[in-house]
């Protein structure tokens, strides 16, 4: 299950871990006009773990979901 809501300034989509256990905590993926930032509650630390990845990174990730195993660079559009 996910859940999308628009902010002023960000796109924040929640991802719930749903099914048989060991579930995983939410992942809340903020998608900003420069960078999505994905955060992640860590039970052990009890705190939020967060990265940050630039859209081209988002855009590397997007493609290499639907690619075999490889290295593979992406070329602009014409």
């Amino acid at each position: 299950m996910f859940s999308i809501e628009h902010e002023f300034d960000a796109t924040v989509i929640t991802l719930v871990d749903e099914g048989a256990a060991p579930l995983q905590e939410d992942v809340i993926v903020n998608a900003f006009a420069e960078c999505i930032t994905v955060e992640q509650f860590d039970p052990r630390t009890d705190g939020v773990q967060k990265i940050t990845l630039s859209l081209a990174q988002v855009r590397d990730l997007a493609a290499a979901l639907n690619l075999p195993e490889g290295v593979y660079s992406l070329s602009p559009k014409a």
